[in-house]
């Protein structure tokens, strides 16, 4: 008998844990009470890896119960360094149909890996929202490269490559002006060697011209020394 009673409270544990387990946000989620309101947040897709479609998540409910008729008046903003986008949120259910209530999104792409920030703003229900949330290891998980995942060629984002040809272009551009300024050199120096061997034509004309009048006026003289 007291067999059977601990085998039922461990299979009791056991399913309670499991229903725990499926009917709650994913893990890398950072949970915060808003008022009368409860936000997990994180990522859509973990791990984020940078230039993957992802999408801010938020798993919204109030005293645990999802929360299905949001509407628009909650928007979101990510942040990046200095950099912002503004985001709309949108179901990603449908009562009775697909997906799970009280999951909201803002897709976009993360380009960079790297610290994110989410800042949510507006109202639900009336009640005023102003909350931001930061990636990291106590909350949710930051973007990452997916250079260590990828298969069999580990191949850069097209993130990776723009830094990298923005690295270049002051490379690029000094390699460019070394250039110019050499064919500016190269072409004053052939501009010189054309003047000189113009004025050695020149000079060799006059001469010829000269030879040939004095050689006239030798012929000349010999004819009137004959006459």
């Amino acid at each position: 008998m007291e067999r059977t009673i601990m085998r039922v409270a461990v299979v009791s544990t056991l399913v309670a844990a499991i229903l725990a387990f499926v009917a709650s946000p994913a893990s890398a989620h950072e949970e915060r009470d808003v008022g009368t309101y409860t936000f997990a947040v994180g990522f859509g897709q973990e791990p984020a890896y940078a230039g993957q479609p992802n999408s801010v998540q938020l798993f919204l409910s109030q005293h645990g119960k999802p929360v299905n008729d949001l509407g628009d008046t909650l928007s979101v903003t990510v942040g990046f360094g200095d950099q912002t986008i503004d985001l709309s949120i949108v179901p990603a259910f449908e009562i009775g149909e697909s997906g799970t209530p009280g999951d909201y999104r803002a897709w976009f792409i993360p380009t960079r890996a790297g610290h994110y920030t989410f800042h949510f703003t507006g109202s639900i229900g009336g009640q005023k929202v102003d909350e931001t949330f930061i990636s990291g290891p106590k909350t949710f998980d930051d973007v990452v490269s997916p250079t260590d995942a990828e298969f069999p060629v580990q191949d850069p984002t097209n993130g990776e490559i723009a830094d990298r040809i923005t690295r270049e272009i002051p490379r690029l551009d000094t390699a460019i002006a070394d250039a110019k300024s050499s064919a500016q050199v190269a072409a004053a120096s052939a501009s010189d060697d054309a003047k000189s061997a113009k004025t050695l034509g020149l000079i060799g004309i006059i001469v010829g011209g000269l030879g040939l009048i004095a050689g006239i006026s030798g012929v000349a003289m010999a004819r009137m020394g004959r006459a």
